[in-house]
């Protein structure tokens, strides 16, 4: 198959994509029902259904544009609603809470690892289009798994360095949390945040290399 129209990027794209962003957030909301917080739960987040979760420029306008452009493919959902004082043990639940979904992006890069690797094994027509989604499919988990690791607050990295601080460091740390969004923003705009994701994305993916040959 040649190069691709941009509808047929598209196509690609567009289920990888909303498959890693919904379970991403599904899975923040199931484990935070397990360890004792319903807020998701009761307003009906913690669901498989994306339309719960799809932010209009987070979940459609961003990864069109990353199609558009080129680049690192990623975007985000709405963010699941976590109270994190209900939690039975705060400090470890969040970390668990907030691991749950670069966890469930892994989870998902393995599966399309395992769907790559059918489709190579395959030879009918459905073989390259599989083949193509599957590359999609692990390169949006790979990237939000490694881009919501971060230490950024509030991404789940953030959250996971936040709970093994010690409580006084902690909270300075959290004092951060109102700017994170602006340091995102700055290193999207700057280029760096390619730079810092890339060797991570290429340790990912090197990992996940057994299951794609």
């Amino acid at each position: 198959m040649g190069e691709l129209t941009l509808v047929q990027q598209i196509t690609v794209w567009a289920l990888p994509v909303l498959f890693a962003i919904t379970l991403h957030e599904a899975a923040h909301a199931y484990a935070a029902k397990h360890f004792g917080d319903a807020t998701a739960y009761m307003m009906g987040r913690m669901t498989l259904n994306p339309l719960k979760h799809i932010d209009p420029i987070g979940t459609v306008l961003l990864p069109l544009l990353s199609i558009t452009l080129g680049g690192f493919i990623f975007g985000w959902a709405k963010p699941v609603p976590v109270n994190f004082s209900a939690l039975r043990n705060p400090r470890v639940s969040s970390r668990w809470v907030a691991a749950a979904g670069p966890l469930a992006n892994l989870g998902m890069a393995v599966m399309w690892a395992l769907f790559f690797r059918l489709a190579i094994s395959m030879d009918n027509s459905y073989s390259e289009p599989l083949r193509l989604m599957s590359r999609a499919g692990i390169s949006i988990n790979i990237v939000l798994m490694v881009l919501n690791l971060l230490p950024i607050l509030p991404l789940d990295g953030g959250r996971i360095l936040e709970s093994l601080l010690p409580p006084g460091l902690a909270y300075k740390y959290s004092q951060l949390e109102p700017y994170g969004m602006w340091i995102l923003i700055a290193l999207i705009a700057t280029g760096m945040l390619s730079s810092i994701l890339r060797p991570f994305y290429a340790l990912v993916y090197a990992l996940l290399g057994p299951l794609l040959h």
